[in-house]
């Protein structure tokens, strides 16, 4: 049970670095003037995929607390940070299904939509580092 959410959060993970890399083709496009393709529906399609994982590894990682533990953000920085990422998550979802519904040419709301996700991707990479000291504490007893 306790592997579940490192291995589900770790495919989010994978999933969302390769989004980034589309990301940053269509930013060097909009901004640079690049001439790159940009894959747009893979880009929107595996951008939902990999942050409704880490909604649903959220749920499963609080779940898996207060079942086997009684409580819930007992394991400290690694759960306040991971419902840190809530409103991030929640906001790369409406604004990417945002641009995707309307396609037109637009420079901030890509931008911000862009940064939001960059921060969110780098408390993501954090929660590795707090979710091993989890496992570590709470899982192994070290």
């Amino acid at each position: 049970m306790f592997l579940i959410h490192p291995i589900f959060q770790s495919v989010g993970i994978l999933i969302a670095l390769y989004v980034m890399k589309l990301g940053i083709s269509r930013f060097r496009m909009s901004h640079f003037k690049a001439k790159i393709r940009f894959n747009w529906n893979q880009h929107v399609r595996l951008g939902l995929v990999a942050t409704t994982i880490w909604l649903i590894g959220i749920c499963v990682g609080l779940y898996t607390v207060k079942t086997n533990w009684y409580g819930f953000l007992i394991t400290g920085q690694h759960a306040k940070t991971g419902l840190l990422l809530i409103p991030f998550i929640l906001f790369s979802i409406a604004s990417g299904m945002a641009m995707d519904r309307r396609k037109k040419q637009r420079k901030v709301l890509p931008l911000i939509h862009g940064i939001c996700n960059t921060i969110m991707l780098l408390i993501v990479l954090f929660q590795i580092y707090t979710g091993i000291g989890v496992y570590r504490t709470y899982v192994l007893g070290l």
